[in-house]
């Protein structure tokens, strides 16, 4: 696993999560590609920080471009810079300016095998909802079979 870190870029988590999304998962050839002609402020510092990470794979494992992926992308909010702006009659409201930190995880693709699953496994999960299911039922019909009987009133006379 390759990794590549940003730290306190000058934009707010929530629009950098944006492009972030886009290329989450992706073949870092494609996600290079689709950063280029992505038109948001913060596609270029992430095509950057992208390329440092293949630079960091090739030079340190020597893996090449086409055989990685994104693996994972993180936006976290770095420090807030916290300023005022004046306001009316002598008032002063507060202005927050936050920051990034983008972490970038490349790994190398591996080819497609399917997962084999046992009998044996398949037969347990089976018996084990159809296990939850009767006593789901077991219980409901207790809930139903209960009756409430009422008690005879008897009137005792005085003497």
């Amino acid at each position: 696993m390759v990794k590549a870190e940003l730290k306190n870029y000058r934009q707010s988590p929530r629009k950098v999560r944006l492009v972030a999304d886009l290329i989450r998962g992706k073949k870092a050839e494609d996600a290079l590609t689709l950063l280029d002609f992505t038109v948001k402020r913060s596609s270029d510092p992430l095509r950057k920080l992208l390329e440092s990470a293949i630079a960091n794979a090739k030079h340190n494992f020597d893996i090449p471009v086409n055989e990685l992926f994104v693996k994972e992308i993180r936006v976290d909010e770095g420090p807030t810079l916290k300023r005022f702006r004046a306001r009316a009659f002598g008032r002063a409201s507060g202005i927050k300016k936050r920051t990034s930190r983008v972490l970038i995880n490349l790994d190398k693709i591996v080819s497609n095998t399917k997962k084999e699953v046992s009998k044996k496994d398949s037969v347990d999960s089976k018996e084990s909802k159809e296990f939850t299911k009767e006593t789901a039922k077991d219980s409901s019909n207790k809930t139903t079979a209960k009756k409430t009987t009422k008690k005879a009133v008897t009137k005792t006379s005085k003497k």
